[in-house]
């Protein structure tokens, strides 16, 4: 029997931003408004946080009024959705740039911080952030939001072109070595991705463009553009996108 997939854009709600700023206060403003409903709901909210560029605007928007009293950052729990492997004051940490322009500026409490160890051997970590999430989300972990990042490759968090994301469906956390930036990564998997309550992409730039395209009009391949392996289970898929990201983009909304 031949199975009709929707196409990610069908599966998708996606927002364009004009400039980088409102692009950083549309995604803040989502992230507050999910954090708030959750609290309201269950008492806490779960985020894994997303690497890159990219993400740096929006933390320090989140960081400063109105969202830094706003929210109540006491009952938010933060976790990362990928890693590089590296010491956490490594300048190319994912962790160390999100405690830079987001988690010292709110004055998290460490115990609501959950960080990839890319200091360590990368399958004991992945293994043991594995653990992490069981214990403190349940299992399968279920985050209520997951932010993610595409490149201009197509690959989000650190699931690459190449690494066959479609196959992986029992592990939560892995830890492949990626051969195009020749050194291993942490990443949580598909599987942990899809579970989640929801899930934001944010892409901007021309570089993103040719990506964006293939991604949202093109034939699903995951294997070339992992992003396309995205599709929450349950929850729901936002793309944030600013106009140079989505010029290529047929009948952009």
């Amino acid at each position: 029997m031949n199975v009709v997939r929707p196409t990610v854009r069908e599966r998708s709600v996606i927002r364009v931003a004009a400039t980088d700023a409102e692009l950083a206060g549309e995604v803040a403003a989502y992230v507050a408004s999910a954090a708030t409903t959750a609290i309201a709901a269950r008492g806490r909210f779960t985020i894994a946080l997303a690497g890159g560029n990219t993400p740096k605007a929006i933390y320090a928007t989140l960081a400063a009024p109105p969202y830094a009293v706003s929210v109540d950052w006491r009952r938010v729990l933060f976790f990362f959705g990928d890693e590089r492997c590296v010491a956490p004051d490594d300048p190319d940490s994912n962790y160390g740039m999100a405690e830079t322009t987001l988690l010292r500026p709110l004055h998290i409490d460490p115990h609501q911080i959950f960080r990839m160890h890319g200091e360590d051997e990368p399958a004991r970590a992945a293994a043991d952030y594995a653990e992490t999430l069981v214990r403190e989300l349940g299992d399968p972990p279920v985050f209520d939001l997951i932010m993610l990042g595409m490149g201009p490759d197509g690959h989000t968090a650190s699931i690459f072109p190449g690494s066959s994301p479609v196959t992986d469906d029992v592990l939560i956390v892995n830890a492949p070595f990626v051969p195009k930036v020749g050194s291993y990564r942490l990443t949580l998997t598909p599987r942990a991705i899809n579970a989640a309550r929801e899930v934001i992409v944010v892409t901007a730039g021309e570089a993103k463009a040719e990506a964006l395209s293939a991604v949202l009009d093109g034939p699903y391949d995951p294997n070339t553009y992992p992003v396309q392996i995205v599709n929450p289970c349950s929850g729901t898929l936002c793309w944030f996108v600013d106009r140079a990201a989505l010029q290529l983009v047929q009948n952009p909304v």
